[in-house]
């Protein structure tokens, strides 16, 4: 139904996706071209196509204005991954009540309540994910945030701005109602189990300086928001954008976490030792995963997209 219409014309070209409505929820990296391929041949859009998304014409047109005077930064990767959500996390000497009175005024308990969200469980995966992105790089490149450093405070840092990629492994919140309260879950406890403000909120987004090349969302939802007439799509991708940034790779749906994890430490793989750009290293680790028994469903490995910049 939606390429159909097109499929003569895309022939081997890479693909800029600008989606309207509920098209926004589609992963068109998995979507098939209508060939004469039985089901068993299912033969998906980036088998043969590199696909990047976009909010529209015009925002690539800026993003391109906004980086072209930008100094590149001078180091790779910072990592912000497996923050500390409760009061019963064993990284605590002893447990403590989890201060969810305090999580209102922060804006967290609202959103929460809205999409019937109860309880954060620690990802394990993501620290994985983050400590096989690190042994790729020498120590001098990089630094990671986890834990209870995995915080609000350490998100917003402007050091962050030395760094050409920043990447947070951690809980997405996606409010479609209120789209303001949409953001990113980071520690809401220090080391001595005192209450932290730990929602990375839209809000605080927008307002941010983020001059980095790559923001990686690897939470869930992290590419969707609402969508308002004459605006687009209001989510985290335009609050980053915003901010600077002019790629960033986010989820359309609830991911799997161990799938995450996989999926991300073969992008870095591919985008750091063969140094193939963003948008090719997101194609390639997703074919590799497509090609393997284990990861073979799309639920796995095509709730990644690339938005923004493709050069």
């Amino acid at each position: 139904m939606i390429l159909a219409p097109v499929a003569a014309q895309l022939r081997n070209k890479r693909l800029a996706i600008v989606s309207d409505g509920i098209l926004h929820y589609i992963p068109f990296s998995a979507i098939s071209l209508p060939t004469n391929l039985s089901e068993e041949e299912y033969l998906p859009l980036i088998a043969k196509h590199e696909i990047v998304n976009l909010p529209s014409a015009s925002t690539l047109s800026i993003l391109r204005q906004d980086i072209q005077q930008r100094k590149p930064a001078p180091k790779t990767i910072a990592i912000v991954a497996d923050p500390v959500f409760s009061g019963e996390d064993n990284r605590l000497e002893s447990a403590v009540s989890t201060p969810s009175e305090n999580w209102g005024k922060y804006n967290l308990s609202r959103s929460a309540r809205q999409l019937d969200v109860g309880i954060w469980d620690r990802l394990p995966a993501t620290r994985t994910e983050a400590e096989a992105i690190i042994a790729m790089l020498p120590e001098s490149e990089s630094i990671s945030y986890l834990d209870f450093a995995a915080n609000r405070t350490n998100a917003t840092n402007p050091e962050l701005s030395q760094y050409k990629i920043i990447h947070f492994a951690t809980h997405g919140l996606l409010n479609s109602i209120n789209p303001e309260l949409s953001g990113i879950v980071l520690s809401m406890l220090d080391k001595q189990g005192n209450s932290l403000n730990g929602f990375l909120r839209l809000h605080d987004i927008f307002n941010l300086d983020f001059s980095a090349d790559l923001v990686v969302l690897s939470a869930c939802q992290s590419g969707l928001g609402k969508h308002i007439r004459g605006e687009g799509l209001v989510g985290l991708t335009r609050g980053f954008m915003y901010a600077g940034t002019p790629r960033l790779l986010v989820s359309l749906w609830n991911v799997d976490d161990a799938a995450t994890a996989e999926l991300m430490s073969r992008f870095y793989e591919l985008m750091l030792k063969e140094k193939l750009s963003p948008t090719e290293a997101l194609r390639r680790a997703q074919l590799e995963m497509l090609s393997e028994t284990e990861w073979k469903s799309p639920y796995y490995w095509a709730a990644f997209t690339l938005q923004g910049e493709w050069r």
